[in-house]
């Protein structure tokens, strides 16, 4: 998320993942300074999605995408999780969910101190007043850090994608939590032994002013600094040329949707939008669920943020990556067109 900052066949999805990208980005050592290679998937990528889902839309665009690659097999929805906590954020994230046929996803919603920041354009209350939800606040929502601890010690060592495209409060309280009758493991230890990767919409490269790491400047500082897993980061600078959302509202085929709602609204409301949205959350789904490849190199090294949220990379050590435009931003704003646009899968 950044503040500043057809229907889709499942044929196209196919040829997207065997043509354009036929790997997928996948960490198989336990060395946290591994880079995150590219190899085929054999089975879907198992992604906990950590979104602030608004007060921009680019949120919206990224869970539909999620939703599109778990149609197709490629990604396996474990939960989605909100790093803010403005009331009704649970039930938006519900409403997706259910358009997508996926109304069991695990939702979860920070319980302690987090930002409270919500959509100015207030597509999240159209969303929730028009379609089906169960989970009606966020009290009937579980507790974000739970719900990591829950989720990870559930899985196969070092299988999880954490795809973070919000704030980045929940990992550092995942980060601090202790051992507990979930897990016999502390939350640093949790990552450690389940989590593959961890690929973050957060920064600007080789340096920044970025939203995501600023609004909590030290949970972004601590997390970054005690994540022992490989991070890659999609900077604010690979989203920002990609414009997206102008097809889907042109579309007159895609009736009764959520995400054509929120951009139909939002769209109109901005003028720097009027070719359609940045997509800088969009990007980070597609590298974390397809790879770097074809469209973007790694650059290693280690990201360095001061206590005001500002960073710089630093080659001292080869702890993370970020991504480095390898081909012309249309090529990629082309797949997130298209993906965004993608309907549920028939029942």
């Amino acid at each position: 998320m950044q503040l500043y900052r057809i229907i889709l066949p499942i044929t196209f999805i196919a040829s997207l993942s065997a043509c354009q990208n036929p790997s997928s980005d996948s960490t198989v050592t336990t060395d946290s300074t591994a880079t995150p290679v590219s190899r085929k998937a054999t089975v879907p990528v198992p992604v906990i999605f950590d979104t602030d889902m608004g007060p921009d839309y680019d949120d919206v665009g990224a869970i539909a995408m999620l939703h599109a690659f778990a149609d197709e097999g490629s990604a396996n929805i474990l939960a989605t999780i909100a790093s803010t906590k403005y009331d009704g954020v649970a039930a938006v994230l519900d409403v997706f969910n259910t358009y997508f046929n996926r109304p069991d996803v695990p939702v979860g919603v920070p319980t302690g101190k987090a930002s409270m920041l919500r959509d100015e354009q207030h597509w999240s209350d159209t969303v929730r007043k028009n379609y089906p939800h169960d989970i009606k606040s966020n009290k009937d929502a579980a507790d974000a850090v739970q719900l990591y601890r829950r989720i990870l010690s559930q899985q196969p060592d070092t299988s999880v994608t954490i795809i973070t495209v919000g704030f980045l409060t929940n990992i550092s309280n995942l980060l601090k939590s202790p051992a507990d009758s979930i897990a016999p493991l502390t939350g640093k230890e949790l990552v450690e032994k389940k989590v593959n990767k961890m690929v973050s919409m957060a920064g600007g490269f080789p340096e920044g002013d970025e939203f995501n790491v600023k609004i909590d400047a030290p949970a972004s500082i601590y997390a970054f600094e005690n994540f022992g897993r490989p991070i890659v980061f999609s900077g604010f600078e690979i989203g920002k040329d990609i414009k997206t959302g102008i097809p889907l509202i042109s579309d007159s085929t895609i009736r009764n949707s959520p995400v054509k709602d929120v951009f139909r609204i939002s769209i109109p409301k901005s003028a720097e939008d009027s070719a359609g949205r940045m997509s800088w959350d969009e990007t980070a789904v597609l590298a974390g669920v397809k790879g770097h490849e074809p469209y973007y190199d790694l650059k290693v090294g280690e990201i360095v943020i001061d206590s005001k949220g500002r960073n710089k990379w630093s080659t001292a050590k080869n702890r993370h990556h970020y991504l480095v435009v390898k081909s012309q931003p249309s090529e990629v704003q082309n797949v997130i067109n298209r993906l965004i646009m993608h309907q549920p899968a028939t029942k």
